[in-house]
């Protein structure tokens, strides 16, 4: 056998790995929610009549992410009544978050939004707050739960898992729907009803994956107390009591230092690693808002829309995670991140092609394969990239800051894509998603620069 090719084949081995193979279906987890009160939930509101401006405003649901380096302090280091002591605390943030997830899910199933649209919206940010909040929990265990060199593998896994299920949040909830639905010609409530009960049923996945889980081995660091130690003895000359200055002690080691690190650390550099990871994902969450309203407005049966995202958006998933996993482990993670920040944009302009040709399920194939392809290898970099920036002492805090940077400017760009279409048309709008990606590959490649610098100085060769 080649070398070339036996080192291939030996760099996939790593997904092997028991704690690599796990995050299949933690992944599965955190990204059921996600497309159930975004993109699916749009194709309900868009067949019960809901106007594309409205739709576009209610992306906005989709901030709870972009805000959960909030409360991401409390998940870090705030222990859980019986939870902790029993599962670690990690686990039991996964468990509580989990639980309200199929909870809020469950009064989603129950709401008509046709008839109480405020409802729906209600359960629909009771879901986004539970999953963000999971997805912090879930960040920092993927993080503490192995070493550095399999990150990018546990970003893999984690990319497949949570593609698979978003797959069954879109193709999967219409595919029930489609199953029950008495006629596509009108819109009826209890298709929607039932296939959103399934969902919340999906979730004992992650759920029974969290008990069956070991808690990863990563006591409060040094680091951490030495902060806590140094903000006390601060404190100390304010003259408060002995438990107020603990508890100031205590918020400043669990709310100010991590982002206080992250500056640290990385120095002049901060603002450039912001303004990239803000801008990385700007092309697909933009275009994402306005995909299922296209499908319906473009004349795509719920049966066709599942069928194509089911068969070859799966395929293509896990093919792109499992190479964007790959890739960083041969090429380097600036390298892949450039080549997905390429793809990624030009893969928007497919969808330019699609809305001049109307109702043509061939060229959904065609356009759905690629564009999920090109996202499971930039959002396999991606989250190496992130996970590589974290201080492992900060881990929730830091990766939460992170990943909702990522998404605070897109969703509020997203925001106004119902506008945009309404008044510029689906093929302009897609363009201009195309165009958004611009800007990222500047960033990519000065963050890049800027990172084979650092590791080439003599200061940090030594």
């Amino acid at each position: 056998m080649p070398a070339a090719l036996s080192g291939w084949l030996h760099a996939f081995r790593i997904y092997t790995h028991p704690r690599v193979l796990g995050m299949l279906s933690l992944g599965f987890s955190a990204g059921l929610p996600l497309l159930l009160v975004l993109g699916t939930l749009s194709f309900w509101l868009r067949e019960a009549g809901i106007d594309r401006s409205t739709i576009g405003h209610l992306s906005w649901i989709g901030l709870a992410y972009g805000f959960k380096w909030v409360w991401s302090p409390l998940v870090d280091r705030l222990p859980l009544p019986l939870l902790t002591h029993l599962l670690g605390r990690r686990r039991a943030w996964l468990l509580l978050s989990q639980v309200a997830i199929t909870i809020a899910l469950i009064g989603i199933a129950s709401t008509d939004p046709l008839q109480n649209l405020t409802h729906t919206v209600f359960f629909a940010l009771a879901v986004a707050f539970a999953s963000a909040t999971q997805d912090i929990a879930l960040d920092a265990y993927r993080i503490e739960a192995v070493a550095p060199r399999l990150q990018g593998a546990m970003a893999a896994t984690y990319q497949a898992g949570y593609r698979m299920a978003m797959i069954l949040a879109s193709a999967g909830t219409l595919w029930i729907a489609a199953a029950v639905d008495p006629s596509e010609a009108t819109y009826e409530y209890a298709p929607w009803r039932i296939a959103y009960l399934s969902m919340a049923g999906f979730m004992a996945v992650g759920i029974i994956t969290t008990l069956i889980i070991r808690e990863p081995d990563v006591p409060v660091t040094r680091l951490i107390s030495e902060n806590e130690n140094r903000a006390r003895e601060a404190i100390a000359h304010w003259h408060l009591n002995k438990r107020l200055t603990q508890l100031l002690a205590w918020l400043y080691g669990a709310m100010i230092a991590p982002f206080r690190d992250f500056i640290v650390r990385h120095g002049g550099q901060a603002l450039l690693i912001l303004a990239l990871i803000a801008v990385y994902r700007i092309s697909d969450v933009v275009m994402g808002v306005m995909s299922n309203p296209f499908y319906v407005d473009m004349g795509y049966t719920k049966d066709e829309v599942a069928t194509v995202s089911k068969v070859y958006g799966v395929i293509m998933t896990i093919a792109g995670a499992a190479i964007g996993g790959v890739l960083t482990a041969k090429i380097g993670i600036m390298r892949t991140l450039f080549l997905g920040a390429v793809l990624s944009a030009a893969t928007n302009l497919l969808f330019v092609w699609l809305a001049g040709r109307g109702h043509d399920v061939t060229g959904l194939i065609f356009t759905i394969s690629a564009d999920n392809l090109s996202a499971g290898i930039a959002s396999s970099a991606f989250i190496a990239y992130l996970s590589g920036l974290t201080n492992s002492a900060y881990s929730a805090t830091q990766y939460a800051l992170f990943s909702s940077v990522m998404l605070l400017l897109p969703k509020f760009i997203a925001g106004f894509s119902g506008d945009f279409v309404d008044a510029y048309g689906y093929a302009s709008f897609f363009a201009g998603t195309a165009l958004l990606g611009l800007p990222v590959l500047i960033l990519v490649w000065l963050a890049g620069r800027a990172k084979f610098e650092t590791e080439d100085s003599p200061a940090h060769l030594k």
